[in-house]
Formats: C-alpha cells, sequence, structure tokens
C-alpha cells in the first residue's frame, strides 16, 4: 500500500483518488479552500440554488466507470440523472429560434429544414459526418490513453477534408471556415456557436473542433437535479467510503523532492505531508510544478474565463421553456441555463436562471453586466420585470475557487492546430509526480477531467506500461 497526496479537491482530484483508494492505496487529498468540488460550486440564497460552474454533462459513461468501477451503487443510484431534451435552443440576432432536440439526427435535421429550408439538415448532418470520422480517429489516444510520446501526430487535424476543384489548400481550415464553407449562412453560426460555447474561438480553433457539437448530439446533454453540484458530491462521498481522507483549508506551497522523486508535499505553513506518489490536481503553474518531458506546454495562454450572472426570477416557469439557450450576439454568445428542478427554486412560482458568458480574467466592464440582462431577455420575455435579484460571479471568484490564474477555464483537449490545443501528459518529469484535473491531459470539463483519474490511477497502479482501458 502506498500513501499518495492528491493537490485539490476538483472533480479530476477526487476521481483519481477514488480510483487510487479503491486498488488499496492510502489517498490523502490536500485542498486549499473549505469544500470539494473545485470549479462545481453552489450558490444559495432566499430558497433559490445556483450551479456556479458547469451547468451540464456530456459524457455520462466518464462518471458511470468511476462508480462501477470504485463501489457497487452504480451513478444513477447515487445521482437523480435527467437528460436535457430539447437539448438547445438557438436566438439568432435576427430573432430566428431553432430548438434542436437531444440525440436524434432525424429531429434534429427536420427543425433545421424548418428554419432554414429544404437540405439545411442534410448539410449539417454531412458536417457532423466528418466529425464522427474525427472523433472515432481520436478518440482514443486523446481521450482514453496517456498522452502517446509522438503526440505531435495529433497535431494534425483529422477532420476529413472536403474536396472542391480549383482550390488550393494552403493550412488546414478553421472551425469558423468549415462552418462558412460547408453550412454557410445562420446554420455555419449554429455550428460555430456549439463550440464558441466551450470558451474556444472558432476562428482560430481546427475543424476538428466539430467533435464537441458531434459528441453532444450523439451522447445527449445531462442534468443532476438539484443541480451539478449533486454530482460533485455524490463524488466526495464516494472517496469517502473508499476511506479517502480530506484536509481542507490546506494551501500547498510545493512538491517534495528526495533522491531525484517526489516524496509528499510542503504545505503553506511549512508542513510536510511525506508520500510515496504526488498528483498536482490544481493548475500546475500557480505551484511551479516540473511539466511532463513531452514538450507539451503547459495551457494557459488564451484560455478564458467566465462572468456568470445568478438571477432570482419570480414567476413559474414557462411550460415551453428549454434548459439550454444560446443567444448569438455580435459581442459574443451567451450561454442561458433555465432548469426545469424544483430543487432549484423556492417554489414553483418562482424560477431559478443562469447567464453565462465567456471573457477575459478582467471580466466584463459594469455596463457591459447590465447589457447581459438585455441580451439575455431575447431568451427569457420580460425577464428584468421578473428579476428579483442578481448576483455575478467574475473571474476573481472562479480564480478563489479553483486557484486557476486570471479563474481561466480549461476547455476540452482537441487535436489539430499544431498540438497547441492539447495538455500536458499525466507523467512528469519528476519521478512519482502526475497531473490530473481539467490541466491535464485530455483537458478541462467534467468528463474530460474525471477522464484524468482513470489515466493517473493506470499510471500508478500499473506503472508507465499503462496504455489505457481496454
Amino acid at each position: 500500500m502506498a500513501r499518495i497526496a492528491v493537490i485539490g479537491a476538483g472533480m479530476g482530484a477526487m476521481a483519481t483518488a477514488a480510483r487510487l483508494a479503491v486498488a488499496g492505496h492510502q489517498v490523502t487529498v490536500y485542498e486549499q479552500g473549505p469544500t470539494y468540488g473545485g470549479a462545481v460550486g453552489r450558490y444559495e440564497r432566499d430558497g433559490f440554488v445556483f450551479d456556479t460552474g458547469p451547468g451540464l454533462l456530456h459524457l455520462p459513461a466518464v462518471y458511470r466507470d468511476l462508480f462501477v468501477k470504485t463501489g457497487k451503487r452504480p451513478l444513477e443510484d447515487c445521482v437523480d440523472l435527467v437528460q436535457a431534451d430539447p437539448a438547445v435552443r438557438h436566438v439568432l440576432p435576427d430573432g430566428t429560434a431553432v430548438t434542436l432536440p437531444g440525440t436524434s439526427r432525424g429531429g434534429a435535421a427536420a427543425a433545421l429544414d424548418r428554419a432554414f429550408g429544404a437540405g439545411s439538415g442534410d448539410r449539417w448532418n454531412e458536417v457532423l459526418n466528418r466529425a464522427r470520422d474525427a472523433w472515432d480517429a481520436t478518440r482514443r489516444p486523446l481521450l482514453e490513453e496517456p498522452l502517446r510520446p509522438d503526440w505531435q501526430v495529433l497535431g494534425r487535424d483529422p477532420y476529413p477534408a472536403v474536396r472542391r476543384s480549383g482550390l488550393l489548400r494552403r493550412r488546414p481550415p478553421t472551425l469558423a471556415e468549415i462552418a462558412g464553407r460547408e453550412l454557410g449562412g445562420p446554420l455555419g453560426e449554429l455550428l460555430a456557436a456549439r463550440v464558441e460555447a466551450y470558451g474556444i474561438d472558432p476562428a482560430g480553433a481546427p475543424a476538428a473542433a466539430a467533435v464537441l457539437p458531434y459528441m453532444e448530439q450523439t451522447f445527449g446533454s445531462w442534468y443532476v437535479r438539484g443541480g451539478m453540484r449533486a454530482l460533485a458530491t455524490a463524488v466526495y462521498e464516494r472517496c469517502l467510503e473508499r476511506k479517502v481522507s480530506f484536509s481542507f483549508d490546506t494551501p500547498v506551497r510545493g512538491v517534495l523532492e528526495r533522491g531525484g522523486r517526489a516524496a509528499g508535499l510542503v504545505l503553506a505553513d511549512g508542513t510536510e505531508a511525506e508520500a510515496d506518489h504526488v498528483v498536482c490536481a490544481a493548475d500546475p503553474r500557480r505551484l511551479g510544478v516540473p511539466l511532463p518531458p513531452d514538450g507539451v506546454p503547459a495551457r494557459g495562454t488564451g484560455v478564458r474565463s467566465r462572468c456568470t450572472l445568478l438571477l432570482a426570477l419570480r414567476g413559474a416557469r414557462p411550460e415551453d421553456a428549454v434548459h439550454r439557450t444560446l443567444v448569438h450576439s455580435p459581442g459574443g454568445l451567451l450561454t442561458v441555463l433555465r432548469p426545469d428542478d424544483p430543487g432549484t427554486r423556492p417554489d414553483a412560482a418562482h424560477e431559478a436562471l443562469t447567464v453565462s458568458l465567456a471573457c477575459g480574467p478582467e471580466g466584463p466592464a459594469p455596463d457591459r453586466v447590465d447589457g447581459l440582462l438585455d441580451l439575455a431577455a431575447r431568451a427569457v420575455p420580460e425577464l428584468r420585470e421578473r428579476l428579483l435579484w442578481c448576483e455575478v460571479r467574475t473571474p476573481a471568484d472562479i480564480e478563489a475557487a479553483t486557484g486557476a490564474a486570471g479563474g481561466a477555464v480549461p476547455p476540452p483537449a482537441l487535436a489539430g492546430a499544431g498540438g497547441r490545443l492539447l495538455y500536458p501528459g499525466n507523467s512528469t518529469a519528476l519521478p512519482g509526480l502526475y497531473l490530473a484535473g481539467g490541466w491535464a491531459h485530455p483537458g478541462g470539463g467534467l468528463a474530460h477531467a474525471g477522464m484524468t483519474g482513470a489515466l493517473v490511477a493506470g499510471l500508478i497502479v500499473e506503472g508507465a506500461g499503462f496504455r489505457g482501458s481496454q
């Protein structure tokens, strides 16, 4: 039995801790803040309950596998997991509204034909078919295996080229370019928005970013009743069941090194916590953690944060409301979440609403925040008349909760773009030190961060020869 110290108590950290504990190791988690979950937080006031981090889960199989591998009770016995259907409503600048069903290609095609004319649905599905090819080509090396030594092959965009006579391609197209070329007009805006919702600029993203809307349409968007914080609580309780120890309000100063390998942690008060292995599940830049020798730099530059408005509304949630609406505007894409969940409101005569916008570390200007309410009103009529109060969560709040510089919210890793959208591998240059969580391969988001748990646990339990689950 090895002693393992985990830095941070976010979702990737807890997924790693639970898997290592069930393998028989003694695991202690050190968290700088007062609670678990990292970015998956909760805000409560006057009977209203809000998620302050991710509002939906994609690829729920990641957490189903975690619960199967770490205990007797499956995920669905621990949380009430429901699929959001319709999956999303788009509100375009001209007022056009398009509502797309979840996990139904035929239903999505029919909705697009009604909105944009016959053949629109077929063009959409053709793009997602090419995205499926990119998904199939990169799923294992990008998501299910430790970062391969020849990671440079993932720098090539796997999105299949569309042959066009008379055109000489000098470089792979961006996601924005394929949205314009292969879909065009408002239909292309829908594809670009589905990528922008992850905090990724479609104009700089590789065409392979189309795997993100493909993933959503294929595997669905899922919500946990009571709020996504309930998922963090379920993972935390699974860790406790497996005898993982947690030390909250315990900042870490650095990694203890002896004999050329990680030997534990140095805490902020100077105390040393010895360990046989160390897992850093926080932003490695914050602690100066030595990166893997694979040559992939730490992500940071260009990673955006979020400004979130938590809105308490009077009046019942309308029956035709959808869980997620994406409001398109020249100033950015606004995400509006309004779950049909009695656990988020004081009674049926009120509604809890979350509005978010990707932004830089400085956050939007105060007058811009007021403008976000006007944009949100395009998705929620009479919003200002119904508004009881608004709580603003800034990048500084995210930085305080997660420790990430500037409140950066890491998106999932993507193939293409020469590898600049990859993350450092899970093994580092210092033996015994590993990286987990959203700042390590395969990147951010609930599902991807959860995947790091399987990768790091596999590397520690099975050694450097571990090649991922079969």
